[in-house]
């Protein structure tokens, strides 16, 4: 009786740690070409909405970048600052319909991220439906 108890026990505390996970917080991204760090972006909460911003670009020679060709507002902002995930609404485990915007050439994708372990963070950025696109995986930042 007592081993079923403590099973039970653990198998609790695990859900409950797992459910604590989050993907708010701060990840660094990675260049798919080159495999090189690019930027910090934060992942926050706003009026219901999750949001990602880039708060950091790793590379120096690439700190003063303007999103030359982003449509709309965005046009000519400074990369260091911009919201680059918008609109994301929770959905089960997964966070999707909203967009993400790829400050190197100006395209706006829809978007959706969910997290792979409580250290990597999965994020598809893709046009119509999700299998014309592409993954990136985002890695936690303390």
């Amino acid at each position: 009786m007592k081993k079923v108890l403590f099973t039970l026990l653990l198998v609790a505390v695990s859900l409950t740690t797992m459910s604590a996970q989050s993907v708010f917080g701060k990840w660094k991204t990675v260049d798919d070409e080159t495999g090189e760090a690019k930027s910090i972006v934060e992942i926050y909460e706003k009026n219901g909405k999750v949001y990602g911003k880039v708060v950091e670009i790793l590379n120096k020679n690439r700190q003063d970048a303007k999103c030359i060709d982003c449509p709309g507002s965005d046009a000519g902002k400074p990369v260091l600052g911009l919201t680059i995930i918008k609109g994301l609404e929770k959905d089960g485990d997964e966070y999707n319909d909203g967009k993400i915007l790829d400050p190197n050439n100006g395209k706006v994708y829809k978007c959706y991220i969910e997290l792979e372990g409580k250290d990597t963070l999965k994020v598809r950025g893709y046009i119509g439906f999700s299998l014309l696109g592409r993954t990136q995986y985002w890695s936690r930042v303390d």
